[in-house]
């Protein structure tokens, strides 16, 4: 029988090999799990005694087969208690993440087949990750693309949002950043700033934040509701609508507009004589 820790080991391993390529080196692992490099060596020995990954000098680990099915499990097990803390006991999506470590290594097959149940075999979890099916065949864990990669005047869907950072998740809900949104790319900054707009507003993400969240790209050639709603219309004195900037400077007359009344396409020009 393996530990927690083993567990958490193989966890780990599978999640940096799915985000990027294996083998995964032995500092990415210490990083992520907060261990140092001589305890993370140490423990993936044990590991690759028991033939759950295999290491190649100099290169990093990778995980069996049998060291992925245990991965699965373990993940599978994480992810459906998210989903059931969510739906059914009114934890925020910002504070699974931790309640389901603890859980994960001790709940028994029967009651992962009854909260699968529950939740009506549920694919994703809160943050949007995919749940491994009770098969625990893999699965395509790459989906979507960072953020911070996205260029400015993008249109893109939230996809993913890592679920290891309590603040950030707690700053997104608050935002509006969440599975499902649709967000345009306003801005990048050349030091790693990226601004987007949704419904709720605009946002600007450090870069850090940015990279852990995965997006769909959308058609770029159709605006969304939130594009629509940041388009500012001027009325100009020839009664024709002419659009200004999203800071709400006038195109056609070379200054700000004071708002005359709403809806947005209808207000009006200060330049105007009313």
């Amino acid at each position: 029988m393996l530990s927690d820790v083993m567990e958490d080991y193989l966890k780990a391993v599978y999640t940096l090999q799915t985000d990027g390529e294996p083998p995964v080196a032995t500092s990415d692992i210490a990083e992520y799990l907060e261990k140092t490099p001589p305890t993370v060596t140490d423990m993936l020995g044990k590991l690759e005694d028991r033939g759950l990954v295999d290491r190649e000098p100099y290169k990093g680990t990778e995980l069996t087969e049998e060291g992925r099915t245990v991965a699965l499990e373990v993940v599978r097990h994480h992810r459906l208690l998210e989903a059931y803390l969510t739906e059914h006991l009114d934890f925020a999506w910002s504070e699974v993440h931790d309640e389901a470590d603890r859980l994960e290594h001790h709940i028994s097959e029967e009651l992962e087949q009854r909260v699968a149940e529950i939740l009506d075999d549920p694919t994703v979890d809160p943050h949007g990750d995919p749940i491994p099916g009770a098969d625990l065949e893999p699965i395509a864990e790459g989906e979507g693309i960072r953020l911070d990669t996205r260029e400015q005047g993008e249109h893109v869907e939230i996809a993913r949002v890592s679920d290891r950072n309590e603040e950030e998740l707690e700053y997104l809900a608050k935002a509006g950043i969440t599975p499902g949104t649709t967000v345009e790319v306003t801005g990048v900054a050349p030091f790693g700033m990226v601004t987007v707009w949704s419904d709720n507003g605009e946002q600007s993400l450090p870069q850090s934040v940015a990279r852990s969240i995965r997006v769909r790209l959308l058609d770029n050639e159709t605006p969304t509701e939130s594009a629509w709603l940041r388009s500012i219309y001027c009325v100009g004195s020839a009664g024709l609508l002419l659009m200004s900037d999203a800071s709400g400077f006038c195109t056609s007359h070379g200054r700000n507009w004071s708002c005359r009344c709403s809806p947005p396409y209808l207000r009006g020009c200060a330049s105007d004589s009313r």
